[in-house]
């Protein structure tokens, strides 16, 4: 899942830094961080797991595997948040906008724990409300284009917006057969984390 859907499946502020910092740190930094924010980087890899095993994400990723092979799962990710932030089952959009404004609010006043290259990208992420744009059709290109401006090995002009776009109703399908049941994954995890402390 991408920056949103990690977002949102946290119980704690501590949480959110772990569940955004889990892409930026090796692994044997993690135990550097207080319990909280390690509960969200373990939240975080759960999460990921979960997500790649999957049967609807499988799915998913045919969509962009033609185009991009080994980097399907990358695009689904991105795609994922699309759905997430339309879901107004889990938050209206005035509940979006308070919750992604809550995430960078969170993430500024932990600002200690932050590599450097993250706080350069927090600086985009807020200034282009990366997290409550992802509702957009123009918000996911971005973050699609992203993805292979920073990939090594593909061409940067792989029509994968396009796929997505073509394929909307189908991946919208998938969401809804994968994310109720992360969902249930990540509060079962939450709740193993918390007996825990």
């Amino acid at each position: 899942m991408n920056y949103l859907a990690h977002s949102f499946l946290t119980f704690t502020d501590g949480q959110i830094v772990g569940q955004f910092l889990e892409d930026f740190i090796r692994n044997r930094d993690r135990f550097s961080f207080p319990k909280d924010i390690q509960d969200g980087i373990t939240l975080h890899r759960a999460i990921d797991t979960f997500t790649d095993s999957h049967p609807a994400i499988h799915e998913a990723k045919k969509v962009f595997a033609p185009l991009v092979r080994l980097y399907a799962g990358a695009f689904v990710d991105v795609s994922m948040d699309y759905f997430v932030a339309n879901d107004l089952s889990l938050n209206s959009l005035a509940e979006w906008k308070a919750h992604s404004l809550r995430v960078y609010r969170i993430l500024n006043k932990n600002e200690e724990w932050l590599p450097e290259n993250f706080k350069r990208m927090l600086v985009k992420m807020e200034q282009d409300d990366w997290l409550y744009n992802y509702r957009e059709d123009w918000g996911i290109k971005f973050s699609i284009q992203n993805v292979l401006n920073k990939a090594k090995y593909l061409d940067k002009d792989i029509p994968v917006f396009e796929a997505f776009l073509n394929n909307k109703a189908f991946l919208q399908e998938c969401y809804n057969d994968f994310f109720p049941d992360l969902l249930a994954h990540a509060k079962g995890i939450n709740t193993l984390l918390r007996l825990e402390n």
